[in-house]
């Protein structure tokens, strides 16, 4: 039995294999939990299937998280399979590649709104529809930060901007939602080699330079994520809410790089 045995979650944004998504899954299924999730677009349906089919679930629901319509199906959809959610894995994030690159200054005004839209206020939106089914005992919402959100990070832009606010609601929703048992919080893993990050500028060299130089001279792995996500989803993590749980080697306590790297 695992400890997440007879909870059942949704999980939002499971990109391939590599995905902090599917760490955060993959242990969630290993300790016991029934799963469901979502995704945009047929090709990446077609990616997600036979991952979620190795964890025994077919349950994928097509979700655009701008579209208030397709994001009101899928939770419908979902009430007609399960009676209840006990925890929802938010990794929703986007903005223009080519913004990812040089300074924030030269950020377009469509791609701001485009990236708040859907990296933070996303969440907002999937908690309004999701708290409704976790009123028995309560449950929890977790999404994912990133240090950028308050330290500059080379090319990181708008999206530390975005992750700023998706940061400051995780605080509010955990307040609004606390009195129905709810928990919400955030993890913040450092940088990792998925498909997002590939998409930020630089990313090659900053993976290196947070290797060489966090206290733990190592990235968080997939399954060091996975396992954060699972106490935080289990009952060991019943008083825990509004946090941004930091799992990066310890690479935020740093004042500038280890001497050896100076």
């Amino acid at each position: 039995m695992g400890v997440l045995s007879g909870k059942r979650g949704l999980v939002m944004g499971v990109a391939n294999d590599r995905s902090i998504a599917w760490g955060i899954a993959k242990a969630c299924a290993d300790a016991g939990a029934e799963l469901a999730f979502t995704y945009q677009g047929e090709a990446f349906g077609k990616r997600l299937e036979p991952l979620a089919q190795s964890v025994g679930s077919d349950l994928m629901l097509d979700v655009d998280v701008t579209d208030d319509a397709s994001l009101d199906a899928a939770f419908a959809a979902l009430q007609e399979r399960w009676d209840r959610l006990d925890f929802v894995i938010h990794a929703v994030a986007y903005s223009d590649k080519s913004e990812l690159t040089g300074r924030i200054l030269d950020t377009s005004r469509a791609n701001f709104k485009n990236s708040m839209d859907i990296s933070a206020y996303s969440f907002i939106e999937v908690a309004r529809r999701a708290h409704p089914m976790m009123v028995e005992g309560g449950g929890t919402m977790l999404t994912l930060t990133y240090m950028g959100s308050n330290r500059v990070t080379p090319n990181y832009n708008v999206m530390g901007v975005a992750k700023a606010a998706l940061e400051a609601a995780v605080r509010y929703l955990a307040n609004d939602l606390g009195p129905e048992g709810i928990r919400v919080n955030a993890i913040s893993p450092g940088p990792m080699k998925t498909l997002a990050g590939s998409a930020i500028g630089g990313a090659r060299r900053t993976f290196k330079h947070t290797e060489a130089n966090a206290p733990l001279r190592s990235n968080a792995t997939l399954e060091a994520v996975g396992g954060t996500a699972v106490y935080l989803c289990s009952d060991a993590g019943a008083y825990t809410t509004g946090e941004i749980i930091r799992v990066d080697g310890g690479f935020h306590v740093l004042g500038m790089p280890q001497h050896e790297n100076l």
